[in-house]
Formats: structure tokens, C-alpha cells, sequence
């Protein structure tokens, strides 16, 4: 789903990029993708990249309806990303089926968009 996605915005996608390392007192969390715009259109073959003032999508996808959890990890990952200072983020949560009573609440969110997956 992730890579559907990609293949219409285009630029550098880097899959299970990492927004915190693991430490004695947090758990790991990853992007199902990020997407730098302005980048040659490619699969990046490392997970990590300096996205310091850089445009930048956040894709979190789940091949179900959209649900409170992967809402969640979309608005977090955005906050997440705010702190390596991109110019501009973008994060959407890539889902297969809409939910009208949750996507007004996740959009009223800056930056925040749901994408139905159509293959």
C-alpha cells in the first residue's frame, strides 16, 4: 500500500524509517514510509536520512478501515517529525476503507490527511 501510494507523489521513499531509537526507557518507532519530495524518484537503500528542512510526507498504512490506532500514529508521527525540523510535513494515514466520523476528527489536524488505498 505504502508503495501504491509513492508511485503517484514520486521522490525518495525510505521504508520503516525510524522516528526513535530504542533506549532503556522507550520502544522503537518507525514510519511505514517517508517520502522526501524533490528527491530522484527511488527506493532508498538505507533507513536513515537528514530530512532537516526538507519537504516530507509521513505515510502510516493499515489494510483495514481507518481506526483510532493508526490515527494515532499518524498525528504522533507527525509531532515526532517536527523535532528533526523538516520545512514541511505531511502525514497521512493509508487506509482501505474511509470512516466518516473519524476523518473530520484526524484532518482537523495541521498536516494531517487520511488516503484511501484503490488499487
Amino acid at each position: 500500500m505504502t508503495r501504491w501510494y509513492w508511485q503517484q507523489i514520486g521522490g525518495l521513499l525510505i521504508e520503516e524509517f525510524p522516528l526513535v531509537r530504542v533506549t532503556s526507557t522507550n520502544a522503537p518507532r518507525y514510519l511505514d514510509g517517508l517520502i522526501v519530495l524533490g528527491e530522484a524518484t527511488r527506493v532508498a537503500s538505507k533507513r536513515t536520512f537528514e530530512i532537516t528542512g526538507r519537504d516530507i510526507i509521513a505515510v502510516q498504512a493499515k489494510a483495514r478501515r481507518l481506526g483510532m490506532p493508526v490515527m494515532g500514529q499518524c498525528l504522533f508521527s507527525r509531532d515526532l517529525l517536527m523535532a528533526m525540523n523538516p520545512a514541511t510535513i505531511r502525514s497521512i494515514a493509508l487506509c482501505t476503507q474511509d470512516d466518516s466520523t473519524l476523518r473530520p476528527l484526524l484532518e482537523a489536524h495541521a498536516g494531517c490527511e487520511v488516503v484511501i488505498y484503490k488499487p
